[in-house]
């Protein structure tokens, strides 16, 4: 790699370094059991321990107290986790029928400037179910198909909520593991509150400020007609972008407005605002580990976590700059240099952009499949087979390197009961994590957890194989096809939504299956992780004894990636030496 790649990488490491601590002692303030938010305007903003204010009372208190009194929530009271899963189903089932119509009529809505027509039915069904649930799978080509209306009111919405709830189920589930003798998580309506309200717009606002300032578009125009250089007319489009664009990485969203998403130069126009992106898309789920070790009392439980996804996160980027870089090996047989100097790029180039580069593509591809953002700024179709692999792995990881916003942390946290379960088993001792038992109910609850999106993901895409209908939407036959097909429901599974590409999607069975994929990858996790962490928040925290595996040590972050590997690998290493390892061999 290159001098300015690893400049990059090390600025990103750096400015990742600096925020992690500060964001995460705010989101730590912001979810506290201290601060319970009031009702009454002229009671002091305390919490039943006498905690004092949250940071930024003064300016989101009297909005969070206007939308509780709308919305007729009692913030001071708290649901038992049965609650708390039905809460989180029901707002998710209104706001996939709420954007499923507002698709479905938006030729007859304002804000249609390119006077788009409404969008197909299962096609609805599927952007609905996917933007819901923070995949942003989209068979679609967005600037063609989504009015401005569609954009802001549907897509930009759900952004925002779809991650306040990933933040709300992992602080219930850092709840679940510090209370005792509890039979409750917090109250699911406050929690979606405060991550919109203090954490996610914001962040947001200022993010899309500082993208405007870099040359991304924002505005409600509808497209002008230019000449292009080749004397042809070409539509030059407006749109919302940069306000969308924001939380579409700090939400770990990754839904483009446009089709070729954040390649789209009008969508990243500069290294700096690719930088700036991949920042936005690892700041809060690598932050929310500090914020576990502060709900734990205990910082260096955060640094364990930290440290096992950093180790994944920073192989995986590493592998995928490497491997793109020294392109493709075909192009050596006949003598041509694909070495990177003053003059030449270098490496793999196809399907890649310019102004980016092979190791800015790789770096962002692993860091965008790392979390559930799924944007892209190349064409993962066109990676090497190894360099598609790492982010085909990174997603069958349960994107927990770091995940995305709220969902990487309670993900890293199943993995990490299964770790001391495994420690447990070791010492002869019944298995603890925080002073906590973990046992049948809690390992059981976690097995599920971890099947899910395995099942979904080998049995779709064997059907899709033997599915004549399926199978035609191939682009490339052979180890690669497979690859298509595995990337797809992998994507969905994992709440991704990043493509290879090369997979005709756009079909009544991609949209539908994908689309249940995406509902049952989301959902049933959550619920799981829910009942582990009222399980847990049940119990009574137990003596530390000369048996008791420590959890906030660098030995055990090597355990939990280990875990985490081992888990993984069993499960789907078959259907990756079929496809990416065949094809990399097959050079």
């Amino acid at each position: 790699m290159t001098a300015d790649a690893w400049a990059q990488l090390a600025l990103l490491v750096v400015l990742l370094g600096v925020s992690i601590p500060v964001l995460g002692t705010y989101l730590a303030r912001v979810y506290s059991d201290a601060h319970t938010t009031l009702v009454d305007d002229a009671s002091e903003p305390v919490g039943p321990s006498g905690a004092g204010a949250a940071p930024g009372d003064r300016i989101f208190l009297p909005v969070e107290r206007a939308l509780y009194r709308l919305s007729g929530i009692d913030p001071t009271a708290e649901q038992r986790w049965t609650t708390y899963a039905r809460s989180v189903l029901a707002f998710s089932v209104v706001s996939v029928l709420g954007l499923y119509l507002l698709q479905r009529i938006q030729g007859a809505l304002p804000l249609n400037p390119n006077e788009l027509t409404a969008v197909a039915p299962a096609t609805a069904f599927n952007t609905a179910t996917s933007f819901v649930t923070n995949t942003n799978w989209q068979s679609y080509s967005g600037e063609s198909t989504m009015s401005y209306l569609t954009q802001m009111g549907g897509l930009a919405v759900q952004n925002f909520v779809s991650a306040a709830v990933g933040l709300a189920v992992a602080v219930a589930l850092m709840r679940g593991l510090v209370r005792r003798r509890s039979g409750t998580l917090g109250n699911f309506w406050v929690d979606l509150t405060r991550g919109l309200v203090r954490v996610l717009l914001p962040i947001s606002i200022a993010g899309a400020l500082v993208f405007v300032s870099l040359g991304m578009i924002q505005n409600v125009n509808s497209n002008v007609e230019a000449v292009g250089l080749a004397g042809a007319p070409v539509a030059v489009p407006g749109g919302p972008l940069a306000s969308q664009e924001a939380i579409k990485q700090l939400g770990t969203n990754g839904g483009g407005f446009f089709n070729a998403n954040a390649a789209h130069p009008f969508s990243n126009p500069s290294g700096l605002s690719n930088l700036l992106s991949i920042y936005l898309l690892l700041v809060i789920p690598f932050s929310l580990t500090y914020t576990f070790g502060r709900f734990t009392k205990d910082r260096r439980q955060g640094f364990a976590v930290l440290g096992a996804m950093v180790v994944l996160w920073l192989g995986s980027a590493l592998a995928a700059m490497t491997f793109e870089s020294d392109g493709n090996p075909q192009f050596d047989r006949y003598g041509v240099t694909q070495q990177a100097d003053d003059g030449v790029v270098g490496g793999n180039l196809e399907g890649k952009e310019i102004r980016f580069g092979s190791p800015a593509s790789g770096l962002y591809a692993a860091s965008t499949t790392g979390t559930s953002t799924g944007a892209v700024n190349s064409a993962h179709d066109s990676f090497t087979p190894a360099g598609g692999a790492v982010s085909l792995v990174n997603m069958m990881l349960g994107e927990v390197s770091p995940g995305g916003v709220g969902a990487g942390l309670y993900g890293v946290l199943v993995f990490a009961l299964f770790a001391v379960f495994i420690a447990g088993l070791m010492v002869g001792r019944t298995p603890e994590y925080l002073g906590k038992k973990v046992q049948g109910t809690e390992i059981k609850l976690a097995t599920i957890f971890i099947l899910v999106p395995s099942v979904l993901i080998l049995c779709f895409a064997s059907v899709a194989v033997l599915l004549p209908t399926a199978a035609s939407s191939i682009l490339k036959p052979g180890p690669h096809g497979l690859s298509e097909i595995v990337y797809a429901y992998t994507s969905a599974a994992n709440n991704n939504g990043s493509a290879f590409g090369g997979l005709t999607a756009s079909t009544d069975w991609y949209d539908t299956t994908l689309g249940v994929t995406m509902l049952a990858g989301r959902f049933l996790p959550i619920v799981a992780v829910l009942a582990i962490a009222g399980s847990l928040a049940r119990k009574q925290r137990v003596p530390v004894g000369p048996g008791t595996f420590p959890t906030n040590t660098p030995l055990f972050a090597g355990l939990l990636t280990g875990v985490i590997v081992i888990i993984v690998g069993l499960t789907y290493f078959p259907v990756v030496a079929l496809g990416p390892i065949v094809e990399q061999l097959s050079l």
